[in-house]
């Protein structure tokens, strides 16, 4: 796996946890509004991006029929959880979203074996951190 793609995830992470640590320990460099919210759309955002990876299989390597639709999935659930749901649910539901992309990802992606040995690593543990910054966020509101 290119080592920039590695970086790039690693970098992703960044405002995931300075979101949570800001709420956690009170740092008042953003409100609690604007921490929390930049949190969510930011989680929001990076949920619709894991359904790309299987838009363009299911489009040039269909593993099967449902794919292409499980692939607008994480862009719907993210978008209608910014408006339809109060903070906690919001929050609760995209840490189960991001469990669940990585579990379909694991089963339904055919990359080449040392590319999905790596990308299911670095996955498992940048998904480890969002939910525990997104359960963070959820005890400090």
């Amino acid at each position: 796996m290119p080592i920039n793609a590695k970086i790039l995830g690693y970098l992703g992470l960044i405002p995931f946890i300075f979101f949570a640590l800001h709420e956690l320990l009170s740092l008042n460099l953003l409100t609690s509004m604007q921490a929390s919210m930049g949190f969510i759309q930011y989680s929001a955002i990076i949920l619709s991006f894991f359904g790309g990876v299987h838009w363009y299989q299911a489009l040039c390597e269909p593993k099967n029929n449902h794919q292409i639709y499980v692939a607008m999935l994480p862009s719907i659930v993210a978008w209608s959880s910014l408006f339809l749901f109060d903070i906690k649910i919001t929050l609760f539901v995209l840490s189960v979203s991001y469990l669940l992309i990585l579990m379909y990802d694991k089963f339904t992606l055919s990359l080449p074996k040392t590319i999905i040995i790596e990308y299911t690593k670095m996955r498992l543990v940048l998904t480890t951190v969002v939910i525990l910054c997104h359960f963070g966020l959820l005890i400090s509101i």
